[in-house]
């Protein structure tokens, strides 16, 4: 398959034919050790603050080894984004300006079976041609088959169907790649997470980013703090949404253009 690349070396014609044919694209040797060494050192606090909230709403069931938004100020959430991986590619296929629609992390482990590993695709609506979100998994971990490996079955972002299991599992391809690879794929496409079958983790982050208008799934400046985002670069403003902001008030609405929450440029 025409999908695996070395990172920094691929061209954008090799990224559009991947994500165009297939729905996806592998890019390894991104991340270097001492980052993935900090994310998975990191990981441990934020599950364990997650899973007690989870445990505390009655909603722990199919939940385990998932953690959500864990973009935060003291974590490696903002030293990650600020690497702009994969950012020509993002900026291709959305045509444009983006922002951070959700950052998370799964922990596969034996036994587990948490939600992820249903077949689904991430947008709950099919948008064909028109790109309004790209994925991407951080692999902390060699994927393997043993392992639980995704599945992604290309070329299912070009319908609106969903296959069933038995098609799916028989058709899909596995995302088998080495701890510090990059995969990114169109929301549109059908996948999900294999079961981990040995002793030691699984462990990915699992990012979308969307167009600027597309409403997020968690509103990352207003937790991060408004006045926070005036110590980011002006790269990082733009991924995290403090440029694409949503006025609470008319004072908030009625500001001059530079002041606005919601900046030129976000379409």
């Amino acid at each position: 398959m025409k999908n695996k690349f070395n990172y920094g070396e691929a061209t954008l014609d090799d990224f559009q034919y991947a994500i165009s044919q297939y729905g996806w694209a592998v890019y390894e040797d991104a991340l270097a050790p001492e980052l993935i060494s900090e994310i998975q050192e990191d990981l441990i606090a934020a599950y364990h603050t997650r899973r007690q909230v989870q445990i505390e709403n009655g909603i722990e069931v199919n939940m385990e080894g998932t953690l959500h938004h864990i973009l935060e100020r003291d974590n490696f959430g903002l030293h990650f984004l600020e690497q702009m991986f994969c950012d020509k590619e993002m900026r291709h296929f959305l045509d444009g300006n983006y922002i951070l629609n959700g950052m998370s992390g799964v922990i596969n482990m034996k036994n587990d079976r948490p939600y992820v590993q249903n077949v689904h695709r991430d947008l709950r609506s099919f948008t064909g041609s028109l790109k309004l979100m790209i994925q991407m998994i951080v692999l902390l971990d060699d994927f393997t088959t043993a392992n639980g490996a995704t599945y992604l079955l290309s070329g299912s972002h070009k319908t609106d169907a969903r296959p069933d299991d038995a098609f799916f599992y028989k058709h899909a391809d596995r995302a088998i790649a080495k701890k510090g690879s990059i995969i990114v794929f169109d929301s549109n496409l059908w996948h999900a997470a294999g079961k981990n079958e040995t002793d030691g983790p699984r462990r990915v982050l699992t990012l979308s980013f969307t167009k600027p208008y597309f409403k997020p799934q968690f509103d990352f400046p207003r937790f991060l703090g408004y006045e926070f985002g005036i110590s980011l670069d002006e790269n990082l403003r733009q991924v995290v949404g403090y440029n694409a902001r949503i006025p609470a008030d008319l004072y908030e609405f009625y500001q001059p253009v530079h002041l606005r929450m919601y900046q030129p440029g976000q379409g």
